[in-house]
């Protein structure tokens, strides 16, 4: 693929300057990438511990359902966050937003905690196997989850590995979008 059809403009856009088709693609894709770790953390909101051998102390249905739906929600909110840095929302506030709304949004009051947040979840989300059974995590040394199947394992490995995947992509579609902010500014 040439080098020009990776920065040609969207189809629909609605800011300042072009955004590069690719960070337009990642951005929209960004909640589905994460959407099969969400679904697959609901059973354990009713104890279903989806094939794990060690017992995991949940607490009772009435902290727990709240607390996975809620995590659940939290997370594919915060990745659809990630499309205002390809949108023009993320350069103008939307009017219905209190105080800010109308103004447009200065380029670092985005990049700074789209970076910080890419960062932070590139460390919770990457792990690193040390052996015996742990893996090394921005968290500390963790001991890795047994299954009572193969399957059970796959399943998990795939619906979880994509989150890996995260962080990196914010902080690339954060570094995409101040280009593109501060060549506007200098233009």
């Amino acid at each position: 693929m040439s080098p020009k059809l990776l920065h040609m403009p969207p189809s629909v856009s609605d800011t300042e300057r072009p955004v590069p088709r690719w960070a337009m693609r990642l951005a929209y894709a960004l909640p589905l990438l994460l959407l099969p770790s969400c679904l697959w953390r609901l059973p354990f909101a009713v104890h279903f511990e989806m094939g794990q051998v060690q017992e995991l102390g949940m607490p009772p249905y009435w902290v727990s359902v709240p607390y996975v739906l809620g995590l659940s929600v939290f997370t594919e909110l915060t990745a659809l966050l990630a499309i205002g840095l390809v949108r023009g929302w993320g350069e103008v506030a939307p009017a219905w937003i209190p105080v800010i709304g109308g103004r447009r949004v200065r380029p670092m009051a985005a990049f700074v905690p789209a970076l910080l947040g890419g960062l932070i979840l590139t460390a919770l989300f990457t792990a690193v196997p040390i052996g015996d059974g742990r893996e090394l995590t921005a968290l500390g040394v963790v001991d890795t989850v047994d299954y009572t199947h193969e399957a059970w394992q796959t399943l998990a490995t795939v619906s979880i590995a994509p989150t890996a995947v995260w962080g990196p992509a914010i902080i690339a579609l954060a570094i995409a979008y101040r280009r593109r902010r501060t060549r506007v500014r200098e233009a």
